[in-house]
């Protein structure tokens, strides 16, 4: 085996990236007071070629220098939008027919590996605040709510952590055709 080097990677540019196909997923940030997990989601969602970022309430926005050292430019190349109140940003989702998915640990939620994505639905996937979580106006105005199954002493996830877990197994299910 050999290291590939990154001429050898295949990479879209910026301008493919925008236009290819996206996958139908919208990354919602409510409240998360990182620059460094905002980078890693810009960067996880441009991987995945995400629709769109929005961030929501005190979430920073590009361009930013720590956004930035995480991003590595994913800024440049995944859409993004900014709501000062989060359930703006959730009802213009579903007035588009986005299905709202909050990342959640709640009563009667639904374990990743057991969420079934349907053919043609969009979906719009909410993190919450690192301490906090999602809110419950959230929550309420949810269609699911997902809990990433964990088996250690500690109960959350790092928010950069959860998006590429949530995100590669719904990128999975919609682009793959994994069930």
């Amino acid at each position: 085996m050999r290291k590939l080097k990154n001429s050898e990677l295949n990479r879209l540019s910026v301008d493919e990236f925008k236009n290819s196909e996206k996958t139908p997923i919208v990354v919602v940030l409510d409240n998360i007071r990182s620059l460094n997990n905002i980078g890693s989601v810009f960067r996880t969602s441009d991987a995945f070629v995400i629709e769109k970022i929005v961030l929501c309430g005190i979430t920073a926005t590009p361009p930013h220098r720590d956004i930035q050292k995480t991003a590595l430019g994913a800024t440049e190349s995944v859409d993004w939008k900014y709501y000062e109140h989060i359930p703006d940003a959730i009802l213009e989702l579903k007035e588009k027919n986005y299905k709202i998915i909050s990342i959640e640990q709640v009563n009667n939620s639904i374990s990743l590996e057991r969420f079934a994505v349907l053919p043609g639905e969009k979906y719009a996937v909410v993190f919450g605040n690192e301490i906090k979580g999602v809110q419950q106006e959230i929550i309420n105005m949810s269609d699911y709510c997902i809990e990433i199954p964990q088996f250690g002493t500690k109960h959350s996830f790092n928010i950069s952590v959860s998006a590429g877990i949530v995100l590669w197994e719904l990128y999975r299910k919609i682009k793959l055709d994994v069930k």
